[in-house]
């Protein structure tokens, strides 16, 4: 970070480090950035004033129509942003984004749920993921690096992940209706054992970062190409946005990537 950047940055996992953008501080993954441009932004945003944008794309290195999201609806369907792809974007509805053109720059928002960053080896293809805990249920992780593989020719082991900022297992209490949820989505007990360790009055702390690993890991990628920042939202309020600190106030956080293409 820039000695003139006078905020504390909490440490975050292996491989992870702050960095400067125009407006704060940024998180980059070391081994991700060698193939893909990419950043999750952190609390100096609020992204939800149309202002807010044009730089976020501008540290993307793409400009502002070429800055594409989804409109987010907790599950894991994907969409295509590569370059034969219809313009303008008008945002579908998805949580898993894909993209092989290097003139555009994609991203997902969050506030506590779990953004996940994606690139192949050699940079030629990139993704970004929205996973909040009924995305993981539906094996969001999973279906972004099998649409990489179909739609890309992209092997799961060519891939590098990034799990960044989300709300930690030391934070998220959920109800026993979330773990039954992920029951009745097919995922084995003792995976569950794994995500859902008990609480008091039947609740439940979920472990998005490991249930998120444990998807990329059973997807096939490496352990040793799967990083994550391992920084808790709620633990780290005045660095990140979280809705079960803000409430409906929560400003989000975006995790962009941009693929440097054929």
């Amino acid at each position: 970070m820039s000695p003139t950047d006078t905020v504390p940055r909490p440490a975050a996992g292996a491989g992870f480090r702050w960095t400067r953008a125009p407006w704060g501080a940024v998180l980059r993954c070391d081994a991700l950035l060698a193939s893909a441009s990419h950043f999750f932004t952190a609390r100096e945003l609020m992204l939800r004033d149309d202002a807010e944008w044009p730089a976020i794309a501008a540290f993307a290195g793409v400009s502002s129509t070429n800055l594409l999201l989804v409109k987010q609806v907790h599950g894991a369907a994907v969409v295509d942003a590569s370059d034969d792809e219809a313009r303008p974007w008008k945002r579908p509805e998805a949580d898993i984004i894909l993209s092989a053109d290097p003139r555009v720059a994609i991203g997902v928002r969050v506030a506590d749920c779990v953004p996940i960053l994606l690139a192949s080896d050699d940079g030629r293809v990139a993704a970004a993921v929205h996973a909040g805990w009924r995305g993981l249920a539906a094996r969001a992780p999973i279906a972004a690096v099998d649409a990489l593989h179909a739609r890309h020719g992209v092997r799961p082991e060519r891939l590098i992940a990034a799990i960044g900022p989300a709300i930690g297992p030391c934070c998220y209490e959920v109800g026993q209706d979330t773990r039954d949820a992920f029951g009745a989505a097919g995922h084995h007990p003792s995976v569950l054992d794994r995500w859902f360790s008990p609480r008091p009055a039947g609740k439940f702390y979920l472990d998005t970062w490991s249930a998120a690993r444990d998807q990329l890991e059973g997807a096939s990628l490496l352990p040793a190409r799967i990083f994550s920042a391992n920084l808790c939202t709620q633990t780290h309020p005045a660095t990140f946005h979280s809705f079960r600190v803000d409430g409906a106030e929560a400003g989000r956080m975006i995790a962009v990537i941009r693929a440097k293409g054929a």
